[in-house]
């Protein structure tokens, strides 16, 4: 499936919809290759039924202002570009304001595709 975005911002914004115990919702992510991990914000995840402070498992993840400590918890499903993932893992991690993104969509969403970035067309595909 391909995707329009805006080549001349920043960010490559993508929207990814997420399923939890208390509904669905839609989330605006940045795609972010350098990310090995999926990070939704907690305002988001608590908005599907999640108690992201609760979560029994947590992982060290490393920052632009250091190493934190963040909950690790598996969604019911997220569907972005197309693709759809069940039970998936991401952490729970809230960006700065200035970024003004819910999350990132990392690495491990796009594992085993085939990611094209077009700059040129403002179009981003995952096959």
């Amino acid at each position: 499936m391909s995707s329009p975005f805006n080549p001349g911002y920043g960010l490559i914004i993508v929207w990814a919809q997420l399923w939890g115990p208390a509904g669905d919702t839609v989330a605006r992510l940045a795609l972010d290759t350098g990310a090995t991990s999926t990070v939704i914000s907690a305002a988001v995840l608590s908005t599907i039924g999640y108690d992201p402070p609760t979560s029994p498992t947590r992982v060290r993840m490393t920052t632009g202002s250091g190493v934190e400590s963040a909950a690790r918890l598996d969604v019911a499903r997220i569907e972005a570009l197309g693709k759809r993932r069940t039970n998936f893992p991401l952490i729970c991690h809230t960006l700065p304001p200035s970024v003004s993104v819910d999350g990132l969509l990392g690495l491990d969403f796009l594992r085993g595709q085939r990611l094209t970035i077009d700059f040129r067309a403002g179009r981003i595909t995952l096959r």
